[in-house]
């Protein structure tokens, strides 16, 4: 595939926004720097799903437009995010007989194992497998082995993690990218993005839980021994939020939304019972009447919303028995991790240590934990690349040595 000359742009298809990030490796370093980035509302899209493909097109086309203007280069090829509840997880296990004579396993016996294991649970017509994340190998009934690759054996086994999801809006989401006349590098689930771009490789080998706070979901990926061990998302968002908002206030979701960013924490500490935050004059409710509130109010709404996103959460922590086995905690990000006092919600609701996750690893990219998903899309992107570039080494280191052969 094409990458620009190590143009890499990612596309983070949200709920309520469209962010988009192109960056460029650095001529005399491996470090990236953004070239450019863009932010617009996303429309055709309801929690994390493309539901009006023209729509959803019409807005991916206008932010990429504008950032090839912007940076004076055409953009082919781009990699997106896929998200909504219809995404998740199923372990499997596949067995194959070592075919060599000599018993050592090699990496034709490493894929029919993987093959085995993707075969060895039905899907319905309508659901598909985006990819197959090895947990371990086992072989002979030796377990936790990573990589069997020249081991001697009679029998290889692999436990791995497949990620699935509903086929129609995986085409749904395909066209919409397509159809705004651009190519699709490798699509990748929101969770699994952020994660990229947020956690730390010794996050990962501890053992950490993810939780990416969008506008109409929260994505959810827990690491173990640096390896992926679980993946899912909740059908809730900050959007739900700013909902209830509308409601308790009886006011439009555009001056809950304001209210929400402005003035919004998930904890009250105090303080008088009876302060009000008076918007009279500023802001109407939507009928002409005055807008005012409590900050008790306020946080007492945000609080409850917020804590059934971790109590879906710990859910999931509960079905895995990995109750105490997070030693890394919980990582917060996404948009709705900028609610101010969010980590002391999610230390008290999980019992586990909890920090807000930014993005890192592009220069030049504000603290943002918004721009998590987008930033590990880019990252993604490079690191793609870089495995490319070096299958071609070792291909041409090949061609050297069938040369050399014959040389000599």
């Amino acid at each position: 595939m094409a990458k620009n000359n190590h143009i890499i742009t990612g596309v983070d298809i949200g709920t309520s926004q469209i962010r988009v990030l192109t960056a460029v490796r650095k001529s005399d370093s491996d470090n990236l720097e953004i070239l450019s980035k863009a932010e617009i509302p996303s429309f055709g899209i309801r929690r994390g799903v493309i539901v009006d493909v023209d729509e959803a097109s019409k807005r991916i086309a206008e932010a990429l437009h504008g950032i090839q203007e912007e940076i004076g280069r055409k953009i082919d090829d781009v990699y997106i995010n896929v998200g909504g509840s219809h995404i998740f997880a199923n372990q499997s296990h596949g067995t194959v007989v070592v075919s060599r004579a000599d018993q050592k396993i090699s990496e034709e016996d490493k894929n029919r194992v993987l093959q085995a294991a993707e075969a060895s649970f039905p899907l319905p017509l309508n659901k598909e497998i985006l990819d197959i994340f090895p947990r371990e190998f086992i072989v002979d009934n030796q377990r936790q082995i990573k990589n069997p690759l020249g081991m001697q054996g009679l029998r290889l086994e692999a436990d791995v993690l497949a990620i699935c999801a509903f086929s129609p809006y995986m085409k749904n989401l395909t066209a919409a990218v397509l159809n705004a006349g651009f190519e699709i590098s490798n699509i990748v689930p929101s969770a699994m993005a952020s994660a990229r771009a947020v956690l730390t490789p010794q996050q990962k080998e501890l053992g950490v839980c993810l939780l990416d706070i969008g506008a109409g979901t929260t994505d959810m990926a827990i690491y173990e021994e640096g390896d992926l061990a679980h993946l899912a998302v909740f059908p809730v968002g900050s959007e739900r939020i700013t909902n209830d908002l509308a409601v308790g206030f009886k006011t439009d979701v555009e001056i809950a939304e304001q209210i929400k960013n402005e003035f919004g924490t998930c904890v009250y500490k105090g303080g008088d019972k009876k302060e009000k935050i008076d918007l009279t004059g500023k802001v109407s409710n939507g009928n002409g009447e005055p807008l005012f509130f409590s900050h008790k109010m306020l946080a007492k709404i945000i609080e409850a919303r917020v804590s059934e996103i971790f109590d879906l959460a710990q859910q999931e922590i509960k079905k895995l028995s990995l109750k105490g086995s997070l030693p890394a905690g919980v990582v917060l990000t996404g948009a709705g991790a900028k609610l101010p006092k969010i980590a002391e919600v999610a230390k008290r609701e999980l019992k586990l240590p909890s920090k807000i996750g930014l993005p890192k690893g592009i220069e030049g990219l504000e603290q943002d934990s918004a721009w998590s998903a987008a930033a590990g899309l880019v990252l993604s992107g490079f690191d793609l690349e870089k495995d490319d570039i070096r299958d071609v080494k070792n291909v041409a280191r090949g061609i050297r040595k069938i040369f050399s052969i014959f040389n000599t």
